[in-house]
């Protein structure tokens, strides 16, 4: 899953290089953060978050198949 996210990341900024993905393992949930360059923050939020929904939406979908629970949280 931070495969998949840092795929998706890379593709959408202007400064690849900068995007990091951690995955943080929980009891029931793993979070996964997502911090990219301060230019970069609007682009991977979207307008009013759409873009992070879908992103949101994307790694709860690979979580789902995978029999896990996901969550994206994007760092300033």
């Amino acid at each position: 899953m931070k495969e998949l996210v840092l795929y998706i990341a890379k593709a959408l900024v202007d400064h690849p290089e900068q995007v990091e993905v951690e995955e943080v393992m929980g009891e029931k949930t793993t979070v996964i953060e997502l911090k990219v360059a301060e230019s970069d923050l609007g682009k991977v939020i979207g307008r009013q978050g759409k873009t992070a929904r879908a992103l949101g939406t994307i790694l709860n979908a690979a979580a789902t198949k995978a029999q896990k629970r996901a969550v994206l949280e994007i760092l300033e």
